[in-house]
């Protein structure tokens, strides 16, 4: 039988100070009733492999733009996750942002689950899983999830300005490849920046704490993603994997590229052209992880039609199908997603 984990006595000025939430204490039941982990895979031998990697500075040049375009709709439709360089996003942005994500996050935990910490609120701070009935559904990481709403009555600090820059830049590049992965399924592309807008979409800021139960818990559970993209910044420490031909591949850190994955919801209006890939992030016992994800999402109200006859989903809203997800979660621990809309045969 695996040994439990292993549990430091801390003095209560250490407790104060530390800035990793309390899972093993918090979980500590899952632990005891199930110490050994439902089928994480995390201990067997994963392939590291490269991202289809792509330049979008050859959309700027008329000889290469088309070729550029098709690389985008074929990373799209084969792998659903593809990676870009010469993005238009600056490195000192991206370097800026990082730095406030370690200010924040190595905060002691007491103060990131009650105060307001360099404007990020503590009502968008999130840890662990919601409902986990097994180790499989438990995710050891936090996040502060950032809807991007205007910031009323507020004072433009610092970190305010470094997230709205980000998330300007971020919704640019979106739409880009929106428009072009549009293109490639015969719409016109007016589609998605007229119902997806920055106050739509949001930000989540990432951090994987080391974590003592090595192959036990994964950092982030397998799952796939409720936008229409996602564009990643992550750092050197890697972690991420993804569903490729039936296995699991370890996706190499770069950080000079973004990553980009389809979401659910263009899968579900491509008609199954692009897909939406199920990916998931491995816990680390000795380095910290540092990730950011821009979510390319409509309003509530946005109605996702697919776009072809014969239709693979039926009609749904958006609103519709984020509270399908949180249903499902709650009552099973684990998300369903699209297979929730399928059109039922007749």
């Amino acid at each position: 039988m695996t040994p439990r984990p292993h549990k430091t006595v801390k003095d209560q000025s250490t407790v104060l100070m530390d800035p990793d939430p309390p899972f093993l204490k918090t979980y500590e039941a899952l632990f005891d009733s199930q110490p050994e982990p439902s089928d994480t895979n995390q201990a067997k031998e994963v392939e590291e492999c490269e991202l289809p990697l792509i330049d979008l500075g050859r959309l700027n040049r008329e000889s290469k733009a088309e070729q550029c375009k098709r690389d985008i709709m074929v990373a799209a439709s084969e792998w659903g996750f593809f990676q870009v360089v010469n993005h238009g996003v600056s490195s000192g942005l991206l370097d800026r942002l990082r730095e406030l994500q370690v200010n924040v996050f190595r905060a002691p935990f007491v103060k990131k689950a009650s105060e307001k910490l360099l404007d990020l609120s503590p009502e968008n701070y999130r840890w662990g899983s919601p409902r986990p009935t097994s180790l499989s559904q438990l995710s050891w990481s936090e996040a502060y999830h950032v809807p991007l709403t205007p910031a009323n009555g507020l004072t433009k600090t610092s970190t305010r300005h470094i997230m709205e820059e980000f998330s300007t830049a971020m919704s640019w590049l979106a739409h880009i490849l929106a428009g072009i992965l549009a293109e490639g399924v015969g719409h016109d592309g007016t589609y998605i920046p007229e119902n997806c807008r920055c106050n739509t979409s949001y930000l989540r800021l990432n951090r994987y704490p080391p974590c003592p139960v090595k192959n036990r818990v994964f950092g982030l559970v397998p799952h796939t993603d409720s936008s229409f993209l996602t564009i990643v910044r992550q750092d050197q420490v890697g972690g991420l994997q993804l569903m490729k031909d039936g296995r699991w591949i370890t996706v190499k850190p770069s950080l000079d590229a973004l990553i980009v994955n389809i979401g659910d919801l263009f899968q579900a209006w491509s008609n199954g052209v692009y897909k939406s890939v199920e990916h998931r992030v491995l816990s680390n016992p000795h380095q910290e992880r540092f990730s950011v994800a821009y979510f390319l999402c409509p309003s509530h109200d946005t109605v996702i039609q697919s776009h072809a006859e014969p239709a693979i989903y039926r009609n749904f809203s958006f609103g519709e199908y984020r509270q399908r997800v949180q249903e499902d979660v709650k009552e099973t621990g684990r998300k369903i997603g699209l297979a929730r809309f399928l059109v039922q045969s007749t």
